[in-house]
């Protein structure tokens, strides 16, 4: 998968391109990761690539050309365009699913008051928000989508099935983990857990899974509960306990 970044800001992207999952992915050629400084199109003698607003207001609006000509040299027409914005459509796991089946991914990075509105409509793109909240500028929303992306891309993670069974994919919240030392504190590993019965890690995972997914998520729990279809009478029996443990609260 290849995944173009358009940023003015494209030092910011150095620890994602070299750095842990997505560096070594790049370097083994399952992702390009390709950075574009947005600021080398520009026509202006000091690479300005911003300007004040028409119709005035605070801040700066980033400008038409560099921003075409950083696309137009990635030959990106008819290509996937994301445009990190406040105002886009709120990212989720279903989008991330999608996103990932591109072969050729474009995200646009806006800065200061954001980007003149004909970029937008030009190259059809659309406009993507990590959170009802504001940012100085794109870069870090780019890079949350491109992890969550990048880590359904066949063997970047080196395991399908780790991928599957992480919080959110399977539905429900992540149960607790532990590793050594065994304990640590006077607080314990639960015993389950070092039983070596891998029917009872399983239901007792499940059984924690529902039980953080019903505290901290009740709206993930509903559409678990809407949607499945494939529960054995063992998570059926643990699934309805703490329905009735949460209903008795």
């Amino acid at each position: 998968m290849k995944i173009n970044v358009l940023t003015l800001f494209p030092n910011m992207f150095a620890p994602v391109v070299s750095e842990s999952m997505l560096g070594k992915a790049n370097e083994k050629g399952i992702l390009e990761l390709n950075i574009i400084d947005i600021r080398d199109f520009s026509n202006n003698k000091h690479n300005k690539a911003d300007d004040t607003p028409f119709g005035g207001g605070v801040g700066m609006v980033m400008n038409v050309e560099p921003i075409f000509g950083a696309l137009e040299s990635i030959e990106a027409e008819d290509k996937k365009i994301i445009y990190m914005s406040p105002r886009g459509k709120l990212l989720d796991q279903e989008m991330i699913e999608k996103l990932s089946g591109e072969k050729e991914l474009t995200i646009l990075c806006g800065h200061y008051e954001g980007v003149d509105e004909r970029v937008i409509n030009y190259w059809n793109m659309e406009e993507v928000s990590v959170g009802d909240y504001i940012l100085t500028g794109g870069e870090l929303p780019a890079m949350i989508l491109i992890d969550a992306v990048a880590r359904l891309v066949p063997e970047v993670l080196g395991s399908g099935i780790s991928v599957k069974e992480e919080s959110i994919y399977s539905g429900l919240l992540e149960h607790a983990q532990y590793t050594k030392p065994r304990e640590f504190k006077g607080q314990n590993v639960p015993e389950v857990l070092v039983s070596g019965n891998h029917r009872l890690i399983h239901l007792w995972k499940f059984e924690e899974s529902l039980k953080i997914t019903k505290e901290r998520r009740p709206d993930l729990l509903d559409n678990f509960i809407k949607n499945q279809k494939n529960l054995d009478k063992d998570e059926l029996k643990i699934l309805k306990k703490v329905l009735e443990n949460s209903n008795d609260k």
